[in-house]
């Protein structure tokens, strides 16, 4: 049994009678730090999920229990929350938010028998080391950066680009995906550069850029920084054309940018929220007064997996790992199939552009 590091928020979200028994759902998110609209997307799905399971009489009659913890996108502080879920007795997570923190904790989890599901983490190595009690209900940065690149050739392929990625492992890995599907289908940008997490004055940047003369500028990044750069550049005059990644899809990226986020591309899933069934959570969810983008949802479908695989199998994790991978499961992104590597299958990806603070798919 691993030692308790520190405490965690159990939620109760409905009132069973006494007999019930419990089944504990861990959410494992960056609750604070750079890319908390994420980890707050997360907890209201997970939280409106379990609501809505427990109304209707739980899971084979047991409700299930909401444990948080916050790894606040670090790594080290991932492996604390992970061994936090274990002494908790959950065997269901739902998390982590950044790649490299899935990547962390998935060693803890898989040395304790513990499912892991993550709605957000995109780094195709996640799911590549063979271990078996890894999802992930999103997709993966070698089906995104082809999104972004079949638009760029279409709309831009004369333009002169620049690449910059965040210093996390997960924003480098798309970054430098990006860069080297680019390169293969024969163009070669102006330069690429890493920038590092919770840089603020990214003004050496900007005239690096206007020096250049660059035209279209690809950001691997969270809605921080990516938003900081965004607004330096358009405060220099420039209409630099901005593309960033699904890390963007968030009301904190135009809380940063403000007006200067006009126009912005972003790649992400198809809007699943045009769903009927999607439409009714996400009313549900804003009516809270939580912000009801894709994130929320994802990580809703994630909680309603877990509940269909543990009502056909019970809660043995092997028996739940090995029902995810037989049969597809009805969620309200649509039925979801899992693969060997427990990656889901179908997944997609299509631009987005933000417009008046919010953003939409655009057409090929």
């Amino acid at each position: 049994m691993r030692v308790i590091w520190s405490s965690l928020l159990i939620l109760v979200l409905a009132t069973f009678p006494a007999q019930a028994a419990e089944i504990k759902i861990g959410l494992a998110a960056a609750l604070t730090g750079s890319v908390a609209g994420i980890g707050e997307q997360m907890s209201s799905g997970a939280e409106q999920a379990i609501a809505d399971i427990n109304a209707a009489g739980g899971v084979n009659g047991d409700k299930l229990i909401l444990v948080k913890g916050d790894d606040a996108c670090d790594p080290k502080q991932a492996v604390v929350v992970a061994e936090q879920m274990v002494n908790t007795g959950v065997k269901f997570v739902i998390g982590h938010t950044c790649s490299s923190t899935s990547i962390a904790a998935s060693k803890v989890y898989n040395e304790e028998n513990i499912l892991m599901m993550t709605p957000t983490s995109t780094q195709p190595e996640l799911t590549e080391n063979g271990l078996t009690n890894i999802f992930r209900i999103c997709g993966r940065d070698d089906q995104e950066g082809p999104a972004q690149l079949r638009y760029f050739l279409k709309h831009f392929a004369d333009k002169k680009i620049a690449i910059v990625w965040d210093s996390s492992a997960g924003q480098r890995s798309m970054g430098e995906q990006f860069k080297k599907e680019l390169n293969a289908a024969g163009v070669k940008e102006i330069f690429s550069e890493q920038y590092t997490t919770g840089e603020k004055d990214f003004s050496a940047l900007v005239t690096k850029l206007r020096q250049d003369s660059v035209q279209v500028l690809d950001i691997a990044g969270f809605s921080t920084e990516a938003g900081l750069i965004t607004r330096q550049v358009k405060q220099q005059g420039s209409d630099i054309q901005i593309i960033g990644d699904d890390a963007l899809a968030t009301q904190e990226f135009w809380s940063v940018t403000g007006p200067a986020g006009e126009g912005v591309l972003m790649s992400f899933q198809p809007d699943v929220a045009k769903r009927t069934d999607a439409e009714a959570v996400a009313d549900k969810i804003r009516k809270s007064g939580a912000e009801a983008g894709s994130y929320a949802l994802y990580t809703y479908a994630a909680v309603q997996t877990y509940a269909d695989a543990i009502r056909r199998v019970g809660q043995d994790p092997v028996k739940v790992a090995a029902a995810l991978r037989q049969a597809p499961v009805s969620t309200l992104l649509g039925k979801i199939s899992f693969d060997a590597k427990g990656d889901v299958m179908g997944s997609s990806y299509v631009l987005y552009r933000w417009h008046d603070g919010k953003y939409a798919e655009v057409g090929e």
